[in-house]
């Protein structure tokens, strides 16, 4: 549904020039705060990032690891059984990103999505299930495999959210 390889022409360009330094450099600086935006001026309904390149970006909310309070950022949410897989390439940059530190600390976590919330246990994955569920997201979007060569000896996490049970009876 998401695969790079089902993208139309424009959004297979836009998902391989984030791969390049200078943009994805950009990318992790800025793209954050215009999704925020887009998400908001939209009432839910996209973000700049999802409208442009086709994929799923969530938005996905923590609670500070310090400060305890709310973080929201958009995060690539790939649709996994009841849940999402999440991938905390952080553009290849050294350093995990924040939203990572945040839903270690507290792993329970909301995401919205279509203007709609649902909240979620996060479990990092390990071992071949980790292998697996990232070689499904690079399907949807290969810059993964470039942001793992950037990254050097970080190894780049892969979560799992599960839907919360009480949100799965609400349906």
């Amino acid at each position: 549904m998401y695969r790079f390889a089902e993208a139309g022409m424009l959004r297979r360009i836009v998902r391989q020039a984030t791969t390049s330094r200078p943009l994805a450099w950009l990318s992790a600086r800025i793209l954050h705060r215009i999704d925020r935006i887009a998400y908001r001026s939209t009432r839910g309904r996209f973000t700049f990032s999802r409208w442009m390149s086709g994929l799923p970006v969530v938005m996905l909310t923590t609670t500070g690891a310090r400060t305890g309070q709310p973080r929201t950022t958009p995060v690539l949410g790939i649709p996994a059984r009841d849940g999402l897989v999440v991938v905390a390439a952080n553009f290849g940059q050294p350093q995990h990103p924040a939203w990572y530190h945040n839903l270690r600390a507290h792993p329970r976590v909301s995401v919205a999505a279509g203007g709609v919330a649902r909240e979620y246990d996060a479990r990092e994955l390990a071992g071949e299930e980790r292998d697996q569920q990232f070689q499904e997201a690079v399907r949807v979007n290969p810059a993964w495999l470039r942001y793992r060569t950037w990254a050097g000896d970080r190894k780049i996490p892969v979560i799992r959210l599960d839907q919360v049970a009480s949100e799965l009876e609400d349906r």
